[in-house]
């Protein structure tokens, strides 16, 4: 398959990230939203820029994990599901055709300097002429995205110069003429003017070195942009008294024809002509795709996936978004339609900064972006926080058209979406139950094995790796390739095993945008894996089948290799956290809950020689498997075994003797050297884990009863492993 050259150096990229803004956010809705705050305008385009800080930062991340991905809708998608990306899809694909729309109906207005024209039948015109073009496979063409960019740029730093020195004190007075909710609402309202600024991510894939030019360029853009926004519209209200711009669509040509007269207006015309005629042309070419890209997905029937026989357009996404545009130039007012689109701009920004909080807390294995937004999470909800007031700001239409985007969304998903579309996002992989009210059907993904010989037929559901894996282990240990020292979990469920196979399955989860057979080649990663492996089961003298499998659902492959293998235990590294969050998890949690075989968690600490084992239980627990546990692994390392008990300060040392002369009872039946210690204290994490500093091996356990809740929320269990001076073993006995 061939890929698209990564050619684009930063400055390019940074002009197109310019481009996607500069248009109708500062030649048509300066005007309209005086009428909200008056001459504060200039501070209202500073709040939205710091508005959509959030969201750019948030985007960048999520450009750089996925830079072949190319758009909000995937990241939506991929994040939360097949149904919230249908909603985004739709919400996206109508914020570009308005935000394109409005651009036309301020064309328009444009035009009519030279001559006298009717307004919206111009613009229905030229939207045609527009619609033409794209049928026929005429796209913005960098060179000349450039140049427009540039005239663009250069005429608003012309009337910048010259204006200075011609503010008038007396048009900045009053500041805010209706107040704090003035000014709010002019926020608000001209937000879609930064609807432009994430474009970049949708050359991801062209771009040099993106996890670093990516974000600058992203950033580097919207810092530009809010500057030309703030400084030009405080410029243009100092110059313009606000009598002459509350209604205003053409605020440069009355800006201009006020600094240098006729000609100068002319001019300002003709620059708000070419940069609107550009702006809109590059949005239909960008809204005809969203609806091009679901049925692609099988989220909408595949008439819209269609593609021109000869022009190779996809024609009839083109149509419909050209007729959706000519019904919100004809019957909608200017300002509706810009309160619209800032509306479903504000709602997708939102979900993109939702999108990297599940993304992270989840911590699902594919996603390692090379960029990572600062200052997480308290960044991503303010991005979240100020949307929700935005859109409060924007009044009760915006409101009630963002629900019937979702209403919409959601019907079309669950009366065709649901039955076509096989992918599962990572909220409803990993989802607690109060977001698993919030989804749908879980798919049914298909893992496939890497083989340097064959490749294997696609998984369905419980009879994938049938041929290789073996029937009756004694320990599963997946393998997600940042294990600390892969031979020593293997070693450690080899402990577990008691003389049975110990069947290793190295995992690779990856998108579902991403092609399995595509992924399906030698690994020399795998194959060095598989040979240490082999040398470390020599050595040991243990029974070790290696298997190596790609999967869009990594924790619902290794429950399918759970049952396949029929395992006692399965055994997988940790860093120490199993559960985070309200919503979201680590798919830890989410495994320890559904397996049906003993679990056991591997926190590597870098301790190679197992020679002393501490066994950390609460008081009044003895459980016999638990310890049969314990002392299979001290066996199989010929280690001592050390049990822990803590108990309160007040007890009494008739308490104490009682407790060790029970523990030593509890461990008579064990085959390795053991002993019982107690101490007093009321902070027993941090003396077990002062303790352990003595010990090569922590042994910490839980009931699975209580793995149902404190998984979820991350306890004491938790804390003592980050805590702890050796390596730590967490088991969870069925």
């Amino acid at each position: 398959m061939k890929k698209l050259e990564r050619s684009l150096s930063l400055w390019p990229v940074i002009a197109v990230g310019i481009g996607g803004m500069l248009g109708s956010g500062i030649f048509v809705l300066p005007g309209l939203a005086a009428a909200y705050t008056g001459p504060s305008i200039w501070l209202a385009y500073l709040l939205a820029g710091a508005c959509v800080l959030p969201a750019a930062l948030s985007k960048s991340e999520l450009a750089t994990a996925m830079p072949e991905s190319g758009g909000t809708y995937v990241y939506i998608e991929r994040a939360f599901g097949p149904m919230f990306g249908t909603i985004s899809g739709i919400g996206l694909w109508l914020s570009i055709l308005l935000k394109s729309s409005f651009a036309l109906v301020g064309f328009g207005a444009y035009l009519a300097v030279f001559a006298t024209v009717p307004l919206r039948p111009v613009a229905i015109a030229f939207l045609v002429f527009i619609l033409f073009l794209n049928v026929l496979g005429v796209k913005k063409v960098g060179t000349v995205q450039l140049i427009v960019v540039s005239i663009s740029l250069i005429g608003l730093g012309t009337l910048l110069i010259f204006g200075i020195p011609s503010i008038d004190p007396a048009n900045l007075k009053p500041l805010f003429t209706h107040g704090t909710l003035g000014l709010g609402s002019a926020t608000a309202f001209i937000f879609v003017s930064y609807a432009g600024v994430t474009k970049v991510a949708a050359i991801a894939g062209e771009i040099k070195n993106p996890e670093k030019n990516l974000p600058i360029a992203m950033l580097g853009a919207l810092v530009l942009v809010t500057f030309i926004y703030v400084s030009v519209t405080f410029v243009l209200v100092g110059n313009v008294p606000l009598s002459e711009l509350e209604t205003n669509i053409k605020p440069i040509f009355t800006f201009a024809e006020s600094l240098g007269g006729k000609y100068a207006g002319l001019a300002a015309a003709v620059l708000g002509v070419i940069t609107l005629i550009s702006m809109a042309n590059s949005g239909v070419l960008a809204a005809s795709r969203f609806p091009f890209a679901m049925s692609r997905d099988s989220l909408i029937p595949p008439l819209f996936k269609k593609l021109h026989p000869k022009f190779l357009t996809p024609v009839s996404t083109i149509i419909l978004t050209g007729a959706v545009m000519a019904f919100a130039i004809y019957f909608l007012e200017v300002h509706k339609i810009a309160k619209l689109a800032s509306a479903f701009v504000v709602m997708m920004f939102m979900a993109v900064n939702a999108c990297v909080i599940v993304l992270r807390e989840t911590a699902v294995q594919w996603y390692r972006p090379p960029y990572k937004s600062p200052f997480y999470p308290w960044m991503q909800i303010f991005g979240i926080v100020s949307g929700i007031t935005l859109l409060i700001f924007l009044g009760g239409l915006a409101l009630i058209a963002s629900l019937m985007i979702v209403l919409i969304g959601a019907l079309v998903f669950l009366f065709y979406g649901r039955y076509n579309s096989q992918r599962s996002g990572v909220l409803k992989l990993y989802g607690h139950r109060p977001a698993s009210y919030l989804l749908y059907r879980k798919s049914r993904n298909t893992p496939k094995r890497i083989k340097s010989t064959q490749v294997s037929s696609n998984w369905e559901v419980d009879t994938n790796l049938d041929a290789t894996l073996t029937d009756q282990a004694g320990t599963v240990i997946p393998l997600f390739g940042n294990e600390r020292s892969p031979e020593m979990l293997v070693e450690m469920g080899a402990a577990l095993a008691n003389g049975r196979t110990v069947q290793v399955v190295h995992l690779k989860e990856v998108p579902d945008i991403t092609i399995l057979d595509a992924l399906l080649v030698d690994n020399p990663v795998v194959t060095s894996l598989n040979r240490r492996i082999s040398a470390m089961s020599k050595e040991r003298e243990v029974d070790v089948d290696f298997e190596s499998a790609v999967t869009h659902d990594l924790v619902g492959t290794i429950q399918k290799i759970s049952m396949q293998t029929h395992c006692t235990w399965l055994v997988a590294g940790w860093n120490g956290r199993s559960g985070q969050g309200l919503f979201v998890r680590n798919p830890i949690g989410w495994l320890v809950s559904h397996l049906d075989s003993n679990f056991a968690l591997f926190k590597d600490n870098g301790v190679r020689y197992i020679r002393r084992i501490l066994v950390a239980l609460e008081p009044g627990r003895n459980d016999k498997d638990f310890i049969i546990a314990c002392d299979r692994i001290a066996t199989f390392y010929n280690a001592d075994l050390s049990l822990i008990r803590v108990v309160d300060n007040d007890a009494t040392d008739g308490d104490v003797e009682k407790l060790r002369d029970s523990s030593e009872t509890f461990l008579v039946s064990t085959m390795s050297k053991t002993e019982v210690i107690v101490h007093k204290g009321n902070m027993p994490v941090r003396i077990i884990a002062e303790t352990s500093a003595a010990y090569d091996l922590l042994i910490i356990g839980d009931s699975r009863k209580s793995n149902r809740f404190s998984f979820l929320r991350g306890t004491n269990k938790d804390k003592l492993a980050d805590s702890a001076a050796c390596s730590v073993l967490r088991l969870s006995i069925r």
